[in-house]
């Protein structure tokens, strides 16, 4: 990839800095070349290139089955395309939970392989060793609390985390926990709006909401949901900017007919 010299590079200060002028922070997913070179030209802030590939690109009904090497492949599509936003790419379940050592071993090849500019992973003082370990490293690391989708089957469920009070103090402190070990930012997501709040107040690094409110540093969004390619999932946080399903459908509805009709190609769409 050619870097275009007058393209300003988003980086973890850049993040840093946000946070400490008031400026809100976009960030969306993104798991391919084409749409990603899109939602860089648009000017996003940063990219996560989600786990939620295992959902949105292989039908899968969670985000566990997705490996290490398929995220580098997303990963590195992505970076090709992307010249201005902040790459953050997710440690898939397996890869950094257990073992320290793999935990490093899985974030240096993301970073190697892909040429990504950072990671995410989800957790707290659990996973202490393995987010000092990627830091030592000199790894940019993103923390995420509240639902964290790898841990589905431990909550059974999708709803808002947090709502109790001791379940909100642990969340505050595992937070405090994140900011002060060295992680860049950390992802709040479905947590009551008035916890993301406190959350934002309390910590040093810009928070990135999706289904916290608007009291953050940022939001996020899964591209294909905001953009309407995906019509079954459709949560309370979920704001479309597009019905491109039902688009795309019509479109190719008409591609058939017209296939069948012997209206496509016409004399001027031949050689």
């Amino acid at each position: 990839m050619s870097v275009n010299s007058n393209v300003k590079r988003i980086t973890t200060e850049s993040f840093r800095k946000m946070k400490e002028i008031g400026k809100k922070i976009s960030m969306l997913t993104s798991y391919d070349y084409t749409l990603a070179k899109m939602v860089d030209n648009a000017g996003v802030d940063a990219i996560l290139v989600g786990d939620s590939a295992s959902n949105v690109m292989a039908g899968h009904e969670t985000t566990l089955p997705i490996t290490l090497d398929q995220m580098i492949y997303h990963a590195s599509s992505v970076v090709r395309a992307v010249e201005h936003a902040l790459v953050v790419v997710d440690l898939p379940f397996g890869s950094y939970q257990s073992d320290s050592q793999k935990a490093l071993d899985s974030s240096i090849r993301i970073m190697k392989e892909s040429g990504a500019h950072a990671v995410k992973l989800e957790g707290g003082k659990e996973i202490e060793k393995s987010i000092e370990k990627i830091l030592k490293a000199g790894i940019p690391v993103m923390g995420h609390l509240g639902l964290t989708p790898q841990s589905i089957y431990k909550f059974g469920t999708y709803q808002v985390r947090a709502k109790e009070e001791q379940e909100a103090e642990e969340l505050i402190e595992n937070a405090k926990f994140l900011s002060d070990i060295g992680c860049f930012g950390i992802v709040l997501e479905k947590i009551p709006s008035e916890l993301a709040r406190k959350v934002t107040e309390q910590v040093d690094v810009p928070t990135i909401g999706i289904g916290a409110g608007a009291h953050v540093d940022g939001q996020i969004l899964v591209l294909h949901d905001m953009l309407g390619m995906t019509h079954e999932f459709s949560p309370r946080f979920l704001r479309r900017y597009l019905n491109l399903h039902d688009e795309i459908v019509g479109a190719i509805k008409n591609y058939v007919s017209d296939v069948r009709e012997s209206k496509f190609p016409t004399d001027e769409e031949s050689y």
